[in-house]
């Protein structure tokens, strides 16, 4: 292992790790990620949990208490999610009393099936935040048009908040917004805002794919010259729309309150593309006041060749700008892009809480008491 994990935490990127199962927690392996590799937090989401629950190990015991009280197949996958979360989040617990709250995290996302719905949405962050009853848990809600309505009613209950599945911009604005509304409702509540805090997840990788497949199809050496530059110059460009909103007038007031910075996380920073390096995603974005959640692969090649040389976004929106327009001028539409890898993430998250349904129920069957 180089330093570069060191070096990136140095410059202010958060190291999280995208993944969490009973194992990682019980063998002590996100405990050593924690002591060795810089990671200060967890993320999780419904394909995570349906791949730590279908490969097994730990789920057992649990499982078959759960099928002695015949419990429904949503509350056993309720019981045991929350149940990783809340143990991962007290193995992180130092880290979120050494930073003051901002870092030590460990996210859980609502129902998938949910996504389209407001007021459900809200019902259940505010169940999930109450079933782990850890302080430094992150309720995770998608970027929807239902979700932006539920971020600033949660928020505004004192809730913390990883938006996630942001995609477009224009979305990223409507998050920040609703982030600040929501800041504005707690302190007319008289709660304290130094107590909440959030985070913006921004998809990276998904952006490369579907447009470098289009350019692809365009096949031209313009269009070829293209390839592997949207992501980072989207991603850049929801930087400066972060500086932007958090160096606002109506920021000010709410930074005066003890408010906190909702920080800008960059997901899906795995590379699909085997062309590309698999640090990209982590070299390419480094910012102050970031996060950078990783699946356990990149974290690796980061800590083993990762070139961490300091911000590479600052000065880089004029550029980030002209790529993007660059690719629109071929006739690829970026509204179209960013609006069909929301519909396809919020898809996935269902398809994987089906099958994890599926798989749950199964197990409970299998470990059902015999009757008689």
């Amino acid at each position: 292992m180089t330093d570069a994990l060191k070096r990136l935490s140095d410059e202010g990127v958060a190291i999280w790790l995208d993944d969490l199962s009973r194992k990682r927690i019980t063998s002590g392996n996100l405990a050593e990620l924690i002591d060795q590799s810089h990671v200060v937090g967890v993320t999780t989401n419904p394909s995570i949990f349906q791949k730590a629950i279908s490969q097994g190990d730990g789920y057992d015991q649990q499982l078959s208490d759960l099928a002695a009280r015949a419990v429904t197949v949503e509350e056993a996958i309720r019981m045991i999610t929350t149940a990783d979360v809340r143990d991962a989040a007290d193995i992180l617990r130092p880290v979120f009393d050494a930073t003051g709250g901002q870092d030590g995290r460990v996210s859980i996302e609502v129902d998938p099936r949910l996504a389209h719905n407001t007021k459900a949405t809200t019902a259940e962050a505010k169940q999930l935040a109450w079933l782990v009853d850890r302080p430094n848990a992150l309720i995770k809600i998608p970027a929807t048009e239902a979700g932006i309505p539920a971020i600033t009613e949660v928020i505004g209950l004192g809730i913390s908040v990883n938006v996630t599945l942001i995609f477009s911009l224009e979305r990223y604005r409507m998050v920040m917004d609703a982030y600040l509304a929501g800041l504005e409702k707690a302190k007319e509540r008289g709660l304290d805002l130094s107590k909440i805090h959030s985070v913006a997840s921004f998809f990276v990788s998904r952006v490369d794919t579907e447009i470098d497949k289009r350019l692809d199809g365009i096949g031209t050496d313009e269009a070829k010259s293209l390839k592997g530059k949207a992501a980072l110059a989207n991603a850049r460009l929801a930087y400066e729309a972060y500086e932007e909103v958090f160096s606002s007038d109506r920021w000010a007031a709410l930074d005066k309150a003890q408010a906190n910075k909702q920080r800008p996380l960059w997901a899906s920073t795995g590379v699909k593309d085997p062309a590309y390096k698999d640090t990209l995603y982590v070299d390419e974005l480094v910012a102050p006041n970031t996060v950078n959640t990783m699946p356990e692969a990149t974290l690796e090649a980061t800590g083993d060749h990762g070139q961490i040389t300091g911000n590479t976004i600052a000065g880089t929106y004029d550029q980030a700008r002209a790529e993007i327009a660059a690719v629109e001028k071929l006739g690829i539409s970026y509204d179209e892009v960013v609006q069909l890898l929301e519909d396809e993430g919020v898809e996935k998250f269902e398809a994987s809480w089906t099958d994890l349904l599926k798989s749950t129920e199964a197990e409970l069957q299998r470990l059902a008491p015999s009757k008689g």
